[in-house]
């Protein structure tokens, strides 16, 4: 599939727009800049829908007090919703989960949804899920975000593919690996990640 190249914002960070997602992340955590070497195209984004995903693994944080506080819970969930809803949906493959348009939009959606129809074309699934360790890290405005910038040193030791038919299949060791991502509030009040990077395994501590 192709990759279109990454943008950037105004602080400059280069935020990568497409790719496969369950190498997610690269060998079992969630790579945006990765492209499939097998020709899959990325196929069309889901619908929302009503039912919740099961989340993985994180720390629990403070009930908020202010509104930045409010952002922030409200960012981080969405972005811990989403990590559950593709660690769900790649157990099958299953590109065409409702549950990804609950968490994400925009282009972290269109990368997710086609990272995981190229894993469905190349008959791979997964196991397990990450381990999150999410930081909200930025907030815009300040007295009233409705953008919040999310870091995670996130662990896929325990998310790896496989062939779902059996067949022999190696895949890439997982690990920690820094992800920044930005999370928005849409017009409805709800937060959604829109976009992602993910560096590679060893790139926080």
């Amino acid at each position: 599939m192709d990759v279109a190249a990454p943008r950037s914002d105004s602080r400059g960070r280069r935020w990568t727009v497409r790719g496969t997602a369950v190498g997610l992340l690269a060998a079992g955590v969630l790579v945006v800049s990765c492209s499939s070497d097998d020709g899959a195209e990325p196929a069309p984004g889901p619908a929302p829908s009503t039912s919740r995903s099961p989340a993985p693994q994180m720390t629990p944080t403070p009930t908020p007090t202010s509104p930045t506080d409010t952002a922030g819970q409200r960012a981080v969930a969405a972005y811990v919703g989403l990590w559950g809803a593709m660690a769900e949906a790649s157990h099958t493959s299953d590109w065409q989960s409702p549950e990804l348009a609950r968490y994400a939009s925009g282009d972290a959606l269109q990368a997710v949804s086609g990272g995981l129809y190229a894993d469905h074309y190349n008959g791979l699934v997964s196991s397990g899920a990450p381990l999150l360790h999410p930081e909200v890290t930025s907030e815009e405005p300040a007295d009233a975000p409705t953008t919040v910038r999310v870091f995670d040193c996130s662990d896929s030791t325990n998310w790896l593919r496989h062939r779902a038919d059996g067949a022999p299949f190696t895949d890439e060791p997982g690990g920690r690996r820094a992800v920044t991502s930005e999370v928005r509030q849409h017009q409805d009040g709800s937060w959604k990640v829109t976009r992602f990077a993910v560096e590679p395994v060893g790139s926080c501590g």
